[in-house]
């Protein structure tokens, strides 16, 4: 998210009407509106590399790997946000053919400069509003570094951190890959 905000406010109805036809996308949170600027290439090669790889993974299974041309509806929150890479694996969202899904599972953000904050605090609190959620996963685009949230059995927020040398583990589709994997032909990064 970044801070081209207006000091107004519009309804979902009227930011997704605006979103079908607006040029560059926008994030929506309680009535605001917020610009989203382009991402660098790092940021773009984890996604892509994610995305891919999550795809493999769930080649055979009913789930749909989503990049950041999706929204995601989080209605309790009010809020629509892209992230980077978002798997759903419920019906509703599979069958449904609307410009945003209701009810991911497992959400990736690769973190830059500007967002990082953001998206460690108070959009994560707003991504746990939904209940489909088990996964939360926040990548540096500046290090080999994960930090995966995810839901234990008791229903409590927990966090494994992964550096260089680690296999990355997502439990909520089961995935595993060392984290090298991730970060494969990302500039900078060794």
């Amino acid at each position: 998210m970044t801070v081209s905000k207006n000091e107004f406010y519009i309804s979902p109805e009227l930011y997704l009407e605006g979103e079908r036809v607006s040029p560059i996308k926008h994030e929506y949170r309680r009535g605001q509106v917020y610009a989203m600027t382009g991402a660098k290439k790092p940021h773009i090669v984890i996604s892509v590399n994610l995305a891919t790889l999550l795809a493999n993974h769930l080649v055979d299974t009913k789930c749909l790997v989503l990049n950041s041309d999706i929204k995601v509806r989080l209605e309790e929150a009010n809020c629509y946000y892209y992230p980077d890479v978002a798997v759903t694996c419920d019906e509703r969202d599979i069958t449904s053919t609307e410009d945003f899904i209701l009810y991911p599972s497992l959400i990736i953000e690769v973190l830059s400069p500007s967002t990082a904050a953001f998206n460690r605090g108070e959009k994560f609190a707003d991504y746990k509003t939904l209940s489909s959620l088990r996964e939360y996963v926040l990548v540096s685009q500046s290090e080999m570094k994960v930090e995966n949230f995810y839901l234990n059995e008791s229903g409590i927020w927990e966090s494994q951190t992964y550096d260089k040398g680690n296999v990355v583990h997502l439990p909520s589709v089961d995935f595993r890959c060392d984290i090298a994997e991730i970060y494969r032909k990302v500039p900078g990064i060794k």
